[in-house]
């Protein structure tokens, strides 16, 4: 039974832990392999210098059709489309759906189009004729064409004849045609324009609404995630299992929303430029969601080392899995930052080497932090005392109340809160009442001069009799003992050890003690003395009398 149970703890957190460790795969698989120690690095090669881009060449055409069409002069952009009699009247809306198809299909690179004047001369097509794109219909693509021709205004590259054909073709199989059919042509044919950052405007207005619609769709697929893996989870003995699965909730809806909000962006057909920016989002928010579970995770594990029998009977334990959690959850943030940076495509060694840089001085800036981590540190392994205890720190008394990782808070019986930072704590004298296995009274009672020998025995008596009769006393050592002639008083000490746990407890007892103490003195007949001073009034003889 106890296997059983064994495994099925095994699983349920196996399961919790698989969503959140899959989005990070994702992370890693774009990071390029380490090569072998033992291989060293080939040389970069020496990249080949740009292309000059002339004024006739297809990349300037082909940024001349979308500058014009992106503004809306369909007339300007139908410039670059090779039509016939037939097709002259419908060249604007040709236009205007050829370019539809290269947003929506997100077809062009412009990088890689030719610079050259007369386009690339190995590709296998004549001179004067470049495929720019190929366009996806059904399981087959079809090749988007440019043809070198010109007009009274000069020479420039062209859509070819048999591309503007097929344009009605492409633009029928768009999935977003009936939003471009409903705009187009009227006042809100703004809407099929770029907006900030290259996104339609129509797009804009959508992207909210489907990060909405992701959200809580993330949430109902955690809600059900959870529900099925709390159905394991329920049934074994463990309880870690349980709170592991409660605290991976929230980065299960954020990993949930991020994969529907990236797979609705792909079903509007946003552009090359809106994938750009959704990137730019998506990415460093799954490297978050990734750490941010990892993040949550790290108390719960601690969590559940500490209720091991051999850490809950340990103070020192629970103290020092108290500063790693700490130190762990800072871990974790710190990779996340470099997880997040990498998914945004900055070199993370370039990064660490200017962090080793700017660390040296850091250092110089850091060195009290550094040396209150250390001071927390120190007190979590030497335990002078525990969240809770009652302790003495240079002039006041007060209760620990929290050891962080570069200070300790101590709330004192004036309720004031004293914060002294580990690395100055660390080297101070510190006193813990909590520590103690019992507590002292120690005292000295004075009762007047006219206290007699047999009067003082009784009193000794008494006061012996009270304290061995109290139920907490400790009787191994007490100390009754007259003492010395005072200035103004017969001193008693008295010294004795009351076993109890807590301060109050003690005062308790120590006024019971005191108020026993009264009763023997007033049944000897005697009195307690307060400071007092006799005066001798002596008359000094006149002068020359005898003495």
């Amino acid at each position: 039974m106890a296997a059983i149970t064994l495994r099925r703890s095994l699983l349920a957190s196996s399961l919790a832990a698989l969503l959140i460790i899959s989005a990070g795969a994702t992370l890693a698989a774009q990071s390029p392999a380490t090569p072998a120690e033992s291989q060293p690095p080939s040389p970069a090669p020496a990249e080949p210098p740009a292309e000059p881009v002339a004024a006739d060449s297809p990349r300037s055409s082909m940024l001349a059709f979308i500058d014009a069409a992106n503004a809306g002069q369909w007339q300007d952009a139908a410039r670059y489309l090779s039509l016939t009699d037939q097709q002259r009247s419908r060249s604007p809306e040709l236009a205007e759906r050829l370019k539809g198809v290269i947003d929506s299909r997100r077809l062009i690179d412009i990088e890689t189009i030719s610079g050259g004047s007369r386009g690339q001369l190995d590709d296998g097509l004549p001179p004067e004729l470049e495929t720019v794109a190929a366009v996806p219909v059904g399981n087959r693509e079809e090749p988007m064409r440019m043809v070198r021709t010109s007009d009274q205004a000069g020479t420039f590259w062209a859509f070819s004849p048999n591309t503007v054909t097929r344009i009605d073709g492409w633009y029928a199989d768009l999935p977003d045609r009936w939003v471009r059919n409903l705009f187009s042509g009227t006042r809100f044919d703004v809407l099929l324009r770029p907006g900030f950052f290259g996104v339609l405007w129509w797009h804009w207005l959508l992207l909210p609404i489907i990060a909405f619609l992701a959200w809580a769709g993330g949430r109902g697929l955690r809600n059900l995630t959870v529900a099925l893996i709390g159905a394991v989870t329920r049934r074994t003995r463990a309880t870690w299992d349980d709170q592991m699965l409660a605290s991976l909730g929230p980065p299960l809806t954020l990993v949930f929303s991020i994969v529907l909000f990236a797979a609705g962006c792909s079903l509007i057909q946003i552009t090359q430029d809106a994938i750009t920016l959704v990137e730019l989002f998506t990415r460093p928010a799954m490297a978050f969601a990734v750490f941010w579970g990892l993040w949550r995770l790290v108390p719960v594990v601690t969590g559940w080392i500490t209720s091991q029998p051999w850490a809950a009977n340990s103070p020192s334990v629970r103290n020092m899995l108290s500063i790693a959690t700490k130190i762990m959850q800072g871990l974790v943030l710190g990779l996340g930052v470099l997880a997040m940076i990498a998914s945004l495509g900055y070199p993370v060694g370039t990064v660490l080497a200017g962090l080793g840089i700017g660390g040296l001085a850091v250092a110089f800036g850091a060195q009290k932090t550094v040396e209150n981590v250390f001071g927390s540190v120190s007190l979590a392994i030497d335990q002078p005392f525990r969240i809770g205890d009652f302790v003495k720190v240079e002039d006041f008394v007060g209760t620990v109340e929290d050891i962080g990782l570069r200070s300790t808070r101590f709330r004192t019986l004036d309720r004031t809160l004293v914060s002294i930072p580990n690395g100055k704590l660390a080297d101070q004298r510190l006193e813990s009442f909590q520590a103690r296995d019992r507590m002292r009274l120690a005292t000295m009672i004075g009762v007047t001069y006219g206290t007699t020998q047999s009067q003082m025995r009784t009193i000794l008596t008494g006061f012996e009799r009270v304290l061995r009769a109290h139920p907490k006393i400790w009787p191994d050592a007490m100390v009754i003992k007259f003492a010395a002639f005072g200035a103004s008083s017969l001193d008693i000490e008295i010294m004795a050890w009351f076993d109890v746990p807590t301060w109050g407890d003690f005062q308790g007892c120590r006024e019971e003690v005191l108020l026993g103490f009264m009763g023997v003195v007033e049944a000897a007949g005697s009195s307690f003395a307060f400071p007092t001073r006799t005066v001798h009034l002596v008359r000094e003889p006149a002068p020359g009398a005898p003495a």
